[in-house]
């Protein structure tokens, strides 16, 4: 899982190697986002207090196999998708969540490319993996305590459709850029000579990340203002086009006349979901590592001794808590230069699952004009995970997020966000978030 990284802290591999997001079995490292590795989970993930390959999980693609099993669900084959489509509505996750990649990833990077890209789609707590004329749908769902679990489904017609747990996903899935727990990431790939000799760079990528970095490999449908960024354009291309003065960033409002799109089940892959999807992916990190330290440091240390040390928290998972608290909060994410609008109605789709306030307001609001979101506090914040967090764990981002929003905080990063954003995000949550602790108020924030 380890690995040693070059000067610039990137690792260089083949082109058929490169991956991206989500289910792949091929691992690129690269220096996280903003430009520092920070700290992961260093034990193993078969350390008893979190026993991955053994504990049950409860996780949505388990409970839709027992539906399944139990005959109170079913799937229909498609000829032409085969199980794509119902396993999206038995899971609950939106086709205007649609993003294509065309760079080669997954097991199935033979089939993948500009003309058959491998279409991803995303809720809260699944992805879904699908390549077209593959043998298998990819899954990857969020257990609340164990991180994200990896399946597969045969795409063939069968009386009772199961999915696979596949835990050989964890060789790319496992490592630095996934903070040492199973995890997800979204990988930009770089452009690079079709010299069979040459290696491929990418880097992982979430809202940290610079514009002009994301969506190497990835077609984007819809504006991002005017920052040009790397995807619309092919991977690999002659020695003598990577010479050439940088063109513009195609703009595209859909892929039909790149590819036969007749068999995608949309005709987008919207920027907006994108960027959502980017924020997301690291943010279920964060969630797995600090509930697996907090559940190690929990079993490592005698009853005696926690009792006496009261409301300390154990130095892992301050540590987890601080990384978490401010990439919840966005301290460091790339500002954007103009409007981006979406193109396959995500946007307004994402933005209506609240919850509310009492004023109507929601952490899923978007922003989309110098950042992205309107309150910048992750919605991540209802998911099972945040509600999973043993309760050291959750304490911890509580007080650090309290740090922050109550102006205590007073560091450089922390400049931007402002008293009246920092009072409106505890707002929400005191009308949202049922065990948010009671020093959260209003008029504390200064």
């Amino acid at each position: 899982m380890r690995t040693t990284a070059s000067a610039d802290l990137r690792r260089w591999f083949r082109p058929s190697s490169v991956v991206v997001a989500v289910a792949a079995c091929v691992y690129l490292a690269t220096a996280s986002a903003s430009g520092q590795r920070t700290d992961v989970f260093v034990e193993s993930r078969d350390h008893p207090a979190i026993a991955y390959g053994t504990s049950p999980v409860h996780d949505a693609v388990t409970a839709l196999n027992d539906r399944l099993r139990q005959g109170t669900a079913h799937l229909a084959f498609d000829a032409e998708t085969g199980y794509l489509k119902s396993t999206l509505a038995a899971l609950n996750v939106p086709v205007q969540s649609q993003a294509l990649v065309f760079s080669q990833t997954s097991a199935q990077a033979a089939r993948i490319g500009p003309r058959n890209p491998r279409a991803i789609y995303f809720n809260d707590t699944v992805q879904v993996g699908w390549v077209r004329g593959a043998d298998i749908l990819e899954v990857a769902a969020e257990d609340p305590r164990q991180g994200v679990v990896f399946y597969t489904l045969e795409q063939r017609p069968a009386a009772k459709p199961a999915f696979a747990r596949q835990d050989g996903c964890l060789e790319c899935h496992l490592t630095w850029d996934t903070l040492g727990v199973p995890g997800i990431m979204v990988l930009s790939t770089f452009r690079m000579s079709d010299d069979p000799h040459e290696y491929a760079s990418g880097l992982v990528v979430d809202h940290r990340t610079p514009i002009d970095r994301r969506w190497g490999g990835w077609y984007v449908t819809g504006t991002v203002g005017t920052t040009q960024h790397l995807g619309n354009v092919p991977v690999i291309v002659p020695a003598a086009e990577l010479a050439k003065p940088k063109q513009p960033t195609p703009r595209l409002d859909s892929i039909e006349g790149l590819v036969d799109a007749h068999d995608y089940l949309s005709t987008k892959s919207d920027v907006v979901a994108l960027m959502v999807l980017e924020h997301q992916t690291r943010m279920t990190n964060l969630l797995t590592r600090i509930g697996w330290e907090a559940r190690v440091a929990a079993q490592s240390e005698p009853a005696a001794a926690a009792a006496e040390r009261a409301v300390d928290v154990p130095a892992r998972v301050a540590d987890a808590a601080r990384e978490l608290v401010d990439y919840m909060l966005f301290v460091r994410e790339a500002p954007l230069a103009g409007r981006v609008v979406g193109s396959s109605g995500f946007a307004e789709y994402f933005s209506a699952q609240g919850p509310r306030d009492s004023k109507g307001r929601s952490l899923r609001q978007l922003d989309l004009e110098k950042r992205l979101m309107r309150y910048p506090c992750s919605y991540m914040i209802y998911a099972p995970a945040f509600d999973a967090l043993p309760a050291v764990a959750k304490e911890a981002v509580y007080a650090r997020m309290w740090r922050v929003l109550s102006g205590e905080e007073a560091g450089k990063a922390y400049a931007r966000l402002a008293a009246d954003d920092r009072r409106a995000i505890v707002e929400i949550l005191r009308d949202t978030k049922k065990d948010l602790p009671p020093y959260f108020t209003p008029q504390a924030v200064h």
